[in-house]
């Protein structure tokens, strides 16, 4: 772990309104996270998880503060400098899986090389690896539907490492698997982390998976506290 931190957010604030009423999502959210760290978010459903992983991966843009992401400012970038951002810096795994159904394993994963133009050996050479570091190498030709709940997060987290990017986002990434594939899936991420020398924010409510973390965040009605590991 080095001095200076891959991703700072500082005095970061959204409020959604509908019609007169107002529900502040995060109040003046501020932390750091240093290169090779897992690090939980942790909190209640609507607490204020997703929106505060939002603005960090550029998906969504705060009403005030700001995001800074491997010395890339995210809050002041323009909509095409977000695109190359969540591309090339950002990889992002979520808790539908997003695979595309009609593609097999390895055409999933490949996809972000394909959009980059990635050369056809090294992109397989690559989808190989990927598919290997998540135990799926036997699997590559089956499509999502043919696969478990756990295999097809392990698919959408092979796809989100292959540009290579420094960050990595998880929401609620064993939301919909049991408890113990779930485990394997955090487990999986921590040694991942290690190996692929990539830095990593996950949301979770599950509290056995907290103490996989290095560092524990917890979120609370939009506001964020460092928090004992537990």
């Amino acid at each position: 772990m080095t001095d200076s931190p891959l991703l700072v957010v500082e005095g970061l604030r959204k409020v959604y309104r509908s019609g007169p009423k107002e529900v502040v999502a995060l109040r003046e959210v501020s932390f750091s996270v240093f290169p090779g760290e897992l690090v939980a978010v942790r909190g209640r459903s609507g607490s204020g998880k997703t929106t505060l992983l939002n603005q960090i991966g550029g998906l969504d843009r705060p009403d005030a503060g700001r995001v800074v992401v491997d010395g890339h400012e995210v809050t002041a970038m323009s909509e095409d400098a977000l695109l190359a951002l969540r591309r090339d810096v950002v990889g992002f795994v979520f808790q539908s899986f997003g695979l595309i159904p009609v593609l097999s394993a390895a055409e999933n994963v490949g996809v972000p090389m394909r959009l980059l133009r990635m050369p056809v050996e090294e992109r397989e050479a690559r989808i190989r690896l990927l598919l290997a570091l998540v135990g799926l190498e036997q699997h590559a030709n089956q499509r999502p539907y043919e696969l478990s709940g756990g295999q097809r997060q392990r698919v959408a987290i092979a796809r989100s490492l292959a540009n290579r990017p420094r960050l990595l986002v998880a929401d609620e990434p064993t939301g919909q698997l049991d408890s113990q594939t779930g485990r394997q899936i955090m487990e999986l991420l921590r040694a991942l982390v290690r190996s692929e020398g990539v830095t990593a924010l996950v949301a979770t409510h599950d509290p056995s998976l907290i103490t996989l973390a290095d560092r524990v965040l917890e979120i609370s009605d939009g506001v964020v506290q460092e928090a004992a590991l537990t």
